[in-house]
């Protein structure tokens, strides 16, 4: 009878192990899970301000909302913005978006497409919650008219006014020291804390496509990797990523140039003006010629190891070609590069490289 109820006291003793063991398996998920969202991330890569691409976007979230009932977008916008427009959809006119309007002009956002994109899913998607994961952009006058807001109607204590206070000052370092890689991994924190704020739901994200590549590194120093790249090595497959660049490429140049180079003069095809001064803040913006019947006068051209991807031309691009690029600086001056599409790579992707001109 000893016996038996020994062996019965170790079996119990067995089965209360295991089941702490799968009570301590559950607990860990629970906890380690707590804080994260498990829901699905759907980016995609624009070049900004294009009608085509604010088009097709505009049809992607309202298939997200009015199909699967997403209801949380994230741009690449400061968070205070993002709460300003949050704010805006709620209200009954646009004098909020009106004054974000002006706060953008010299940048890729004052455009009229972009304001008719924000009013098109106020008025067709209501529901959507905006999430801005930038630095600070236009802190001395978004970022500074929200915390008086905020302060108006007695919120200086609340976790609205310390975030916003919080991006400021990531925008006041990211202009002082024009530190890219700063913005970078400061976008991916801010992505990762509102993303994990959510209950395990599904978003959409729009940025430019140099934050969209789950194999990039950051497009202005290369010495960190993109945004989506570091969001993938978190979330792994709960990350999916699309580039819509390619519906901005022009089909045909808007005019027909001369340019000389040494003592012979090309004809060359331009195809417009990109702006990118939200990327690079040295910058306004840059613009774009095919040289023709080029490419055999500097093939041979040394090449000083700076590459441009194909997706941040405006056009389409064909190996065997040759490019000048202008780049129109925040001072006022202009710096000129030559490209020629060899057929090379760099981190996967199709890119130009550029060459030096020797006239000696």
């Amino acid at each position: 009878m000893e016996a038996k109820r020994n062996k019965k006291v170790i079996i119990a003793i067995i089965i209360a192990a295991v089941a702490l063991i799968f009570l301590g398996y559950f607990v860990m998920r629970f906890t380690s899970k707590r804080g994260q969202s498990s829901g699905e991330i759907f980016l995609y890569g624009e070049k900004h301000s294009n009608k085509d691409i604010l088009e097709k976007e505009f049809e992607l979230w309202a298939s997200y909302y009015q199909n699967d009932g997403v209801r949380d977008l994230f741009v690449e916008l400061p968070y205070y913005t993002a709460e300003y427009m949050n704010l805006w959809m709620k209200s009954d006119n646009d004098d909020i978006l009106d004054l974000l309007y002006q706060d953008w002009a010299g940048t890729a956002m004052y455009s009229q497409e972009v304001i008719d994109f924000y009013k098109r899913i106020k008025n067709e998607c209501p529901e959507t919650v905006f999430h801005g994961t930038d630095v600070g952009h236009q802190y001395d006058t978004t970022g500074k008219r929200f915390l008086e807001y905020l302060e108006s109607i007695g919120q200086k204590q609340s976790e609205l006014y310390r975030l916003s206070q919080e991006n400021i000052k990531q925008g006041q370092y990211y202009y002082q020291h024009s530190d890219n890689a700063y913005r970078e991994n400061t976008m991916v924190k801010n992505f990762i804390r509102e993303f994990n704020s959510l209950n395990d739901v599904d978003v959409m994200g729009i940025y430019g496509s140099a934050h969209t590549n789950i194999e990039a590194m950051d497009y202005a120093t290369n010495s960190v990797p993109c945004m989506a790249n570091q969001l993938y090595k978190k979330y792994g497959n709960a990350l999916h990523t699309e580039d819509l660049t390619s519906l901005a490429l022009n089909n045909e140049a808007s005019r027909i140039d001369t340019i000389k180079i040494g003592e012979k003069e090309y004809t060359a095809l331009y195809f417009g003006k990109v702006d990118i001064s939200a990327v690079l803040p040295d910058y306004q913006y840059r613009e774009f010629w095919i040289l023709e019947n080029a490419y055999d006068d500097f093939k041979d051209n040394f090449k000083t190891g700076n590459v441009l991807p194909y997706n941040n031309y405006p056009m389409e691009i064909e190996m065997g070609q040759i490019f000048v690029i202008d780049y129109m600086m925040a001072d006022g001056s202009t710096v000129r590069e030559y490209h020629r599409s060899d057929g090379n790579t760099w981190q996967g992707l199709p890119v130009t490289e550029e060459f030096s001109i020797d006239y000696d």
